[in-house]
């Protein structure tokens, strides 16, 4: 995997080239004040929200990006406000809305889906600037995008120069068993990956040989020879009519989950089109098509490790009642415990 690969895969290259197969999406160039935002490891307050920028700018005129302190009789109480971008949020508010109210945030590569369980409902759906901050300052896929997005490269030359923009996806609901990811190796479709392995999809099984034809299709009309790489890695969705739609690219390398297949097998000199497994299914002089043949096959979402304890999100936000009591209870019990272990360990006061 080469550098100019990597980049070549960016959002804002390919998509001028495939516009009319995809998704219809809007590109914010990212200001360096925002990059730093996202770049700040220190405490997670969110920016972007309207009532949030009004409340900021009324109690915090002199410096928005100051901490306000709130000063009472007993203790003073620092309260920490996000610094603002005022014109970069009426940008995004109005490609937003341009979009229909609803978008599918995402940097030049990646998407923070690694972030969604931080998300309302776990959906990576955004109404604002807020929402995109919220999940974009919880990923490390997006975190990895701004720092260090050639770091598995093989070649020693410079790094390309990256404009950092935000991508906005029109928002579209669709069906995680339509989803396949397709490998391409010298121009050539090699392998196709169900996208969510998580899952036993019964008709994948049903309608094999028709999405495999249906995918290979758009590739020889609408992808092969037309992007800027030999090997490559594109996400594909093939709706209920049997449309095939481009969702985005990828850099053939470890740096893009090869699903149901390794790298190894991929990269390998046999062809893929000679195997045949319990979970992959080679057509007659077509590419390797690999998916979760049954629920026994299902595989857990490598996004999981992402995740916290949904105990502790419950306890954070106040969501569980009962849990929090019975956390509080703990708590007391154990102070409870401490307090008499010392009066215990205390040595008796000798008479005079």
């Amino acid at each position: 995997m080469k550098k100019e690969q990597v980049a070549n895969c960016q959002f804002s290259v390919w998509y001028p080239l495939f516009k009319k197969h995809t998704i219809k999406s809007l590109i914010l160039p990212l200001p360096q004040n925002v990059i730093d935002y996202l770049l700040d490891d220190g405490t997670l307050v969110v920016s972007g929200g309207t009532e949030h920028t009004q409340h900021s700018r009324n109690n915090n005129s002199d410096s928005e990006e100051e901490a306000d302190v709130q000063w009472s009789d007993d203790e003073t109480t620092t309260v920490v406000t996000a610094p603002e971008f005022p014109e970069f949020n009426l940008k995004v508010q109005e490609a937003i809305n341009a979009l229909g109210g609803r978008v599918f945030p995402k940097l030049n590569w990646s998407a923070p889906q690694d972030a969604n369980w931080i998300a309302l409902n776990s959906s990576l759906q955004c109404q604002s600037l807020s929402d995109i901050f919220l999940l974009f300052k919880s990923s490390d896929f997006i975190t990895h995008d701004l720092t260090q997005p050639f770091r598995q490269c093989s070649d020693d030359s410079l790094d390309p120069i990256i404009n950092y923009e935000l991508v906005l996806r029109k928002w579209c609901e669709l069906i995680p068993g339509g989803e396949f990811r397709c490998f391409v190796k010298e121009n050539k479709l090699i392998g196709i990956s169900q996208r969510d392995y998580t899952q036993h999809y019964q008709h994948i099984s049903k309608q094999e040989t028709s999405i495999s034809f249906s995918i290979q299709q758009f590739f020889w009309e609408h992808i092969q020879h037309k992007f800027l790489n030999e090997d490559f890695v594109f996400d594909v969705y093939r709706d209920s009519t049997g449309h095939v739609w481009l969702i985005d690219f990828n850099p053939f390398g470890e740096v893009t989950d090869s699903l149901l297949f390794t790298w190894e097998e991929l990269t390998s000199e046999t062809s893929l089109t000679s195997s045949h497994t319990e979970e992959c299914t080679a057509l007659q002089d077509g590419p390797a098509f690999q998916y979760t043949t049954s629920d026994v096959t299902v595989q857990p979402s490598p996004c999981l490790s992402y995740r916290i304890p949904r105990d502790f999100l419950d306890l954070s936000t106040g969501e569980d009642a009962y849990k929090l009591i019975d956390f509080l209870k703990l708590k007391k019990g154990q102070q409870e415990e401490e307090e008499s272990s010392e009066d215990e360990a205390e040595p008796p006061v000798p008479s005079v």
